[in-house]
């Protein structure tokens, strides 16, 4: 087949196919417009999915009567006027491309007015050709409408989903930019149903009441602003870790108010949670995020959904932070919720036994924990307060007496926490105790094990291994860190398991996040054991070293070390009220 150049028919099409992608784009790029005119109400209006029909009204700022055809050119726009402007891009709409790319792929209808014109324009199109123009008054705003979206790209149109599955990402489009602009009053209506109303109320929390309900939003944790002389600048609303989700969907980003999909923020915020979810669980977060223009690139992308930092550590150093100290601020007990039909049966509490590694030292007052930009918050509101043990239930859960009723705590994940936070703290000062075993043992490992353990061997030696290669696939083990050797566990065979699980953790988090991990698996080897009966002085210092720590609310692995039965639940199981 010859080279030739292809027809403007033919290559608006391509373009159009490169912008939108489905009719929640033409929402997208519409509620965009509506924005950038400063609209302070918009509505949307869907039918069959926004494949039939959609309409984006407001009472922005309008387009005048003698630019409406301009409109409809390819990279016509108001937004930008020379290459130095796109160092510095404030608009969400810049390319000229959204209003060309719809009108050619649909029929559109223009209905406009500014507040200087006498009368307002009305301009129809149909596969991006004028087929009526009139003056028509109406009030300041635009309206545009938009029908049997594809009709004339069959290929693209066959791909697209079910109704409900369209409407459902328009809903979810029509959701950001209501977080990204609380000051917006947002109306969406789905074949003629109010699907969404906002309030408009500039309450980034009243928006979320409405999109996320009652429960959740009065829940949210606001991020204080930081330092206004900081760039980048964090703001917006978190879930607490028990609101935590089990997929991502909860995650929204905005960048100097434009709404993006970033890897970066994603993993900024599931890092500053590390530890304080469970296996599988993501955060609910409303992140804001304001840098200088001229720091990032929003032109990568035709549909703008995706940036390049410049500096795309120092936005995610800055997230991570802000994150994890609103976290560290505001971490609840979580409540034992009492059946109302059963009441509180408590058993005589075996208290016996001799634990083997009873925790001791003062090395858990820590003041540098994981991670450390937020190391220095250390509020009240993340203490427990000072308890009073009372006993031991089934070998597992210390029972304990607080000014605010009874908590039941988990030894093993109270004694991770106190170990985790202990090991940090040392490594930190390069004082990690270690000790020396009296009969080296041998190691055997996988080959991807022992790549790992070869590179890593000084690493290793910061927390207390000494290793030496033994032959094929195998280390001679000379020392281990003295948290692991307290444990009656770690002989042989426990010890093994806990270097080849240390080395998977480095093999998953070689770039980031490998010393977390390791600490982590130190803690859970050397905490006491589930089944593991303590005397009362035992529980006494665990429970005191547990007070002590900067996060005593959850294990390093998300886990909860408590859960509280208040006064008053006790109260009413008992009949007193």
């Amino acid at each position: 087949m010859p080279i030739q150049v292809l027809s403007p028919d033919l290559v608006s099409k391509i373009a159009a196919g490169e912008v939108i992608e489905r009719p929640a784009s033409v929402v997208k790029e519409l509620i965009e417009n509506s924005l950038d005119a400063g609209a302070s109400q918009i509505t949307v209006e869907v039918r069959g999915g926004g494949i039939t029909l959609l309409r984006v009204t407001d009472n922005g700022c309008g387009i005048p009567a003698g630019e409406v055809d301009v409109a409809f050119q390819r990279h016509a726009t108001s937004k930008i006027t020379s290459l130095e402007d796109l160092e510095k891009i404030s608009s969400l709409g810049f390319r000229g491309e959204a209003l060309p790319s719809i009108a050619s792929v649909s029929l559109v209808e223009l209905f406009t007015q500014t507040a200087d014109d006498a009368a307002g324009a009305f301009l129809s199109l149909k596969g991006g050709e004028v087929i009526e123009r009139m003056a028509r008054g109406r009030p300041r705003g635009a309206t545009i409408t938009v029908r049997n979206l594809f009709y004339n790209v069959p290929a693209r149109r066959k791909f697209l989903k079910s109704w409900a599955t369209e409407s459902s990402h328009i809903s979810a489009v029509v959701s950001e930019y209501a977080l990204a602009y609380p000051e917006v009053r947002f109306t969406l209506y789905i074949e003629s149903r109010v699907s969404l109303r906002t309030p408009g109320s500039g309450s980034l929390r009243d928006a979320a009441v409405e999109l996320y309900g009652l429960e959740l939003a009065q829940e949210l944790i606001e991020i204080a602003p930081n330092d206004q002389d900081v760039s980048p600048k964090v703001g917006g609303l978190i879930g607490p870790p028990q609101a935590a989700r089990s997929n991502r969907g909860y995650m929204s980003f905005f960048l100097n108010r434009r709404w993006i999909r970033s890897p970066v923020l994603a993993y900024a915020v599931e890092e500053a949670y590390h530890g304080l979810l469970m296996t599988g669980r993501h955060p609910v977060a409303i992140l804001n995020i304001t840098l200088d223009p001229t720091e990032v690139d929003v032109n990568v992308h035709p549909t703008k959904a995706e940036v390049r930092f410049r500096n795309e550590h120092i936005v995610f150093a800055a997230a991570q932070k802000a994150v994890r100290a609103a976290l560290v601020a505001r971490m609840p007990v979580p409540q034992m919720e009492v059946p109302a039909a059963a009441p509180l049966k408590l058993s005589p509490l075996p208290i016996q036994g001799v634990l083997k590694a009873s925790p001791s030292g003062d090395d858990n007052s820590v003041d540098s924990l994981f991670p450390s930009p937020t190391s220095h918050i250390r509020p009240p509101t993340s203490q427990i307060p000072i308890l009073r043990v009372l006993g031991q239930v089934s070998n597992c859960y210390i029972i304990a007496e607080g000014p605010e009723g009874v908590y039941l705590i988990d030894q093993h994940a109270a004694h991770e926490r106190v170990l985790f936070e202990k090991v940090h703290s040392q490594r930190a000062r390069q004082q990690v105790e270690e000790q020396g075993l009296l009969e080296p043992f041998v190691l055997e490992v996988s080959p991807q094990q022992q790549d790992i353990l070869n590179a890593e061997v000084d690493n290793l030696k910061a927390y207390g291994f000494a290793l030496e290669p033994f032959g094929d696939k195998s280390f001679l083990v000379r020392s281990i860190p003295a948290v692991l050797a307290t444990s009656s566990k770690n002989s042989g065979q426990g010890l093994a398991e806990a270097l080849k699980e240390i080395a998977d953790a480095l093999a998953e988090g070689r770039r980031t996040g490998w010393e977390e991990r390791i600490e982590a698996s130190l803690a859970c080897h050397g905490a006491v054991k589930a089944g593991q009966s303590l005397d009362p002085e035992e529980m006494r210092e665990l429970v005191r070293l547990l007070e002590k720590a900067a996060m005593p609310r959850t294990c390093p692995h998300g886990r909860p070390t408590m859960v509280h039965l208040s006064a008053s639940q006790l109260e009413k199981e008992f009949g007193r009220r």
